[in-house]
């Protein structure tokens, strides 16, 4: 593998701390507001929302004028919108922060796959992509559970205020990785080839099943998870550190995953990973519907991570696959559609927490996502893309 993969999983790391951090403390801001939790909870849905509407322009940008300089300056502006946050007097502004945090942190994750898919081939990209991930579920992990232990000790304040300089100073730390590297080359995609990388990308059969299963995988799983500090609160734990905890579980699956995809890859298939994937996400979400205790709960979320990223990263090297003039652009709308699914789940599971209860919204969404495993597995195809032949 390059070495230069190890500078972009630095920055999927940074990128990804500050994903999940406010969904430990959710109930604390809400408190210090004066709002509700459902409303709390709309920063994970602003966040994701912002994440989701700038990736056909960060896409574009992208593969215009560079992905390396681009993901360092999205940096920035992430470790910026956190420093804002944690100084906020106000709900809507510390809002605006989450959107400015949303177009920093949307600028990162899908250049950094499309960075990894230029580097490696098709056949070793779903390993390569798995080392990518790693960055970006260590942050997840360390990002939620440092959210609950320094909300305990400093407030939510403080978690904004620690996330964004750690961010800024891994930004810096990352542009200079990328100059060492000497990724100098200048891209080749115009506005021309960036059009017909658009045809190349819809046309390609695989493109509609990539792209709305990623939308549903986005609403069914990570949309839960602004509840998950509600869900604890009804059981008698407030402690914002078990919070962190229990949905640190999620990344710790990820990160099982990313240690045991070489292994599981030559034994199930593509199209059993997303069987047994999905199928694992399933069993785990009806198992929170039934309110476990705390430790039950980490070990569930835990499991869900892992099935949840046998699937996911099946879907990502799909993606990666439907053009290769227009990869970064491919793969940002890969995360446009799983945003916009993380925009909608919490809504969607906020009407159905209040009309239908627990059990039901959540037994639901296990059917979906065992369905969305057999229904991936049935039609995605190994196809080449359209514009193969430029990129030789």
């Amino acid at each position: 593998m390059p070495p230069v993969l190890n500078v972009i999983t630095l920055a999927t790391f940074a990128a990804s701390l500050s994903v999940r951090a406010l969904d430990p403390v959710l109930p604390h801001v809400a408190e210090d507001f004066g709002v509700s939790i459902a409303t709390a909870a709309s920063f994970a849905a602003v966040f994701a929302f912002t994440f989701a509407i700038v990736q056909p322009a960060i896409g574009a940008a992208a593969d215009l004028f560079g992905k390396a300089r681009l993901m360092t300056i999205c940096l920035v502006l992430l470790g910026l919108a956190n420093v804002l946050g944690a100084l906020a007097t106000s709900f809507p502004i510390l809002f605006v922060t989450r959107v400015l945090a949303g177009i920093g942190s949307g600028g990162v994750f899908p250049v950094a796959l499309s960075l990894t898919s230029d580097l490696v081939g098709p056949d070793k990209r779903q390993i390569a992509i798995g080392r990518t991930l790693a960055g970006s579920m260590t942050g997840n992990l360390l990002g939620a559970t440092a959210s609950g232990l320094i909300g305990d000790l400093l407030g939510w304040r403080g978690v904004l205020a620690v996330l964004g300089g750690l961010v800024i100073i891994v930004a810096l730390a990352v542009a200079a990785g990328f100059r060492g590297a000497a990724l100098t080359h200048v891209p080749r995609t115009s506005l021309t080839a960036l059009r017909h990388g658009y045809r190349t990308i819809f046309t390609n059969p695989n493109a509609r099943f990539c792209y709305s299963a990623v939308f549903i995988e986005g609403c069914c799983v990570l949309g839960l998870f602004p509840f998950i500090a509600s869900f604890l609160f009804q059981l008698g734990e407030t402690s914002l550190s078990i919070a962190g905890i229990v949905i640190a579980g999620f990344a710790i699956g990820g990160l099982f995953y990313t240690l045991t995809v070489s292994r599981l890859l030559p034994r199930l298939g593509v199209r059993g990973m997303m069987v047994v994937g999905a199928t694992l996400v399933g069993l785990q979400l009806v198992g929170v519907a039934f309110g476990p205790g705390w430790r039950l709960q980490m070990l569930g979320l835990l499991v869900m991570g892992w099935g949840f990223y046998m699937i996911h990263g099946c879907l990502q090297v799909f993606a990666s696959e439907l053009s290769v003039e227009a990869r970064a652009t491919a793969l940002s709308l890969h995360s446009f559609f799983f945003f916009m699914g993380q925009t909608v789940g919490p809504i969607a599971y906020g009407i159905g927490l209040q009309h239908a209860g627990k059990t039901p919204t959540l037994v639901t969404a296990a059917a979906v996502m065992i369905v969305l495993g057999f229904v991936c597995a049935r039609f995605l195809k190994q196809r080449p893309p359209a514009d193969a032949h430029l990129g030789s």
